[in-house]
């Protein structure tokens, strides 16, 4: 306990622990608790037997079913992709791979109305990939899947960023001794690279899911906003607030943000055991 204390009190050329820790705590409640605080009560207001009727209703649950699964789908695929693709950027040079590098970052630059347009246009059925896809009856555009494809579109570049430079950072050496030891290829992949890399690519599995269960500009004009079909719960809640149903609008925010945080928890606790087994890379 006397160490403990000791240490927080060690001089440093920085403001004091008391000064730091108040302006944090101050930023931090303007930004994020008291608005979360403001919601809580907005949704407690509408009263135990319409928060039940609104959260159990079979339009909310849908609408929750695909925002959330439609994520974690997207936030998979990413992870997988997204870490091919980084890897191919650092460990190889081609021709167009700057290219390629500065267009992963398109999405962030993107409104995501124009993100949504673009996607709409090409999977719709008489589009370049519609077309295509529509002699053999698959439908993109207007369409749970269409939802997922804006989701995938929005979440790689948070992958990619975030395992970039810890790849660039893994010496090749040690692939190349995994391979004069006699591993073979995929045993190098999964015993030897990923390891070091699994806790950022968890990192960006994590801020990929974030993005995408929130997210709603780009997949309003794919999705259809069919209820009980392709509706996603952001959209609920907009449709919700132009009915004037506040406490309605809120219930459902409240319902996301708990099953946001709840999953973010899991994979981080997870993330926090690869730390310990695999290191801090």
């Amino acid at each position: 306990m006397t160490a403990t204390v000791s240490r927080w009190r060690e001089p440093s050329i920085l403001p004091g622990f008391g000064l730091a820790l108040g302006i944090t705590l101050t930023a931090l409640s303007l930004i994020v608790l008291i608005p979360l605080a403001a919601l809580f009560l907005k949704a407690a207001s509408a009263g135990p037997a319409d928060i039940w009727a609104v959260a159990t209703s079979p339009r909310t649950l849908a609408a929750l079913r695909l925002s959330f699964l439609g994520a974690l789908f997207a936030a998979a695929v990413n992870a997988v992709f997204g870490l091919i693709l980084a890897w191919v950027l650092v460990r190889y040079e081609f021709p167009g791979r700057r290219l390629i590098d500065a267009a992963v970052d398109l999405p962030f630059a993107l409104p995501t109305a124009v993100a949504g347009i673009a996607l709409a246009a090409i999977y719709a059925p008489n589009g370049w990939v519609g077309g295509l896809l529509a002699p053999y009856d698959i439908k993109v555009a207007y369409t749970p899947l269409g939802v997922m494809v804006a989701l995938i579109f929005i979440g790689l570049p948070f992958v990619v960023r975030t395992v970039q430079p810890v790849l660039e950072e893994l010496p090749a050496d040690i692939e190349e001794a995994a391979a004069l030891l006699g591993a073979s290829r995929w045993r190098t992949v999964f015993q030897v690279l990923l390891p070091p890399v699994l806790p950022a690519l968890m990192t960006g599995f994590v801020l990929a899911f974030a993005r995408a269960v929130g997210e709603y500009g780009s997949v309003i004009f794919i999705a259809g906003n069919v209820p009980m079909v392709s509706e996603i719960a952001p959209l609920l809640i907009v449709i919700r607030l132009e009915q004037f149903d506040y406490a309605g609008a809120a219930v459902v925010a409240t319902l996301m943000l708990l099953l946001s945080f709840a999953l973010i928890l899991l994979v981080n606790l997870v993330q926090a055991r690869a730390r310990r087994r695999f290191g801090n890379v």
